[in-house]
């Protein structure tokens, strides 16, 4: 959706107006400005397309965990619809490594992070 506003005395146009916040582009005459006028609005949309695929896997693997977790202890054990889901066993088990790993990683992060800055001061 674009919507051009207005021009505002600093020399700063209003080129459009997005879906959280207004933004405001600088316009000048130069083809250099309009291609990376035109790059930022190309890597907007690239990030939008990859918060959209983000946004889409974490859906399906919760409507598969909440499926696996909560309807299917309700189905008989010998119906079809098992054999695409692990045993129950796993359902607690994944997501405590997945959590353990996590938290060891940003142990890491958060070590590597006080050794860097205690390099700076020093």
């Amino acid at each position: 959706m674009v919507m051009k506003l207005g021009r505002v005395d600093c020399g700063v146009t209003i080129k459009y107006q997005s879906s959280l916040a207004l933004r405001c582009v600088e316009v000048s005459q130069s083809p250099s400005s309009t291609e990376a006028y035109e790059t930022k609005i190309k890597m907007e949309l690239a990030d939008r397309a990859v918060g959209f695929l983000l946004t889409s896997i974490s859906l399906s693997i919760f409507t598969h965990y909440t499926f696996w977790v909560i309807i299917l202890p309700f189905v008989d054990s010998d119906h079809f619809i098992h054999k695409y889901f692990l045993p129950q066993e796993y359902a607690i088990l994944i997501p405590v490594f997945s959590g353990m790993v996590l938290l060891c990683f940003l142990c890491i992060f958060i070590r590597y992070v006080m050794l860097k800055s205690k390099k700076k001061k020093a």
